[in-house]
């Protein structure tokens, strides 16, 4: 390949690379005011369905078992309100934000699910810890 060819290939790269972001920031700066409104009441329901959950968990007499047994609903609660984040919001940081709260998060759950089957103490399967409505894709 000849040297223009490969000048005009590295600009080309960095020309996408430097793109890219700015692209990336016009998707999600089009979100609308009514898009805006609808995300609040998302998460609202979301923080609504993990009080009912949590209403609906008995003491095991455990202290550590009921810790991490109140801590899954309220954990996966933020990763749904961080998907809500990320389907509406538009602050770069919020969202790298919303996506680290849903790798952190998600990762303490698998590690308190562990320890529940570990200690006999998930006699309710993860699942059911949470309601079906927390655990939904967005």
């Amino acid at each position: 390949m000849s040297e223009c060819m490969w000048r005009l290939g590295i600009v080309l790269i960095l020309t996408i690379a430097a793109a890219t972001p700015k692209l990336q920031e016009g998707i999600h700066a089009q979100t609308t005011h009514a898009d805006a409104e609808q995300a609040w009441p998302e998460m609202m329901a979301t923080m609504e369905k993990m009080h009912v959950v949590l209403a609906s968990i008995e003491s095991s007499g455990n202290s550590d078992a009921d810790f991490v047994r109140l801590m899954l609903p309220h954990h996966q609660a933020a990763i749904d309100m961080a998907k809500t984040q990320l389907l509406y919001g538009t602050d770069p940081q919020m969202r790298r934000l919303a996506q680290e709260v849903i790798t952190d998060q998600q990762s303490e759950i698998e590690l308190m699910q562990l320890w529940l089957k570990q200690r006999g103490s998930g006699s309710q399967k993860p699942n059911q810890i949470s309601s079906p409505d927390l655990n939904k894709e967005r």
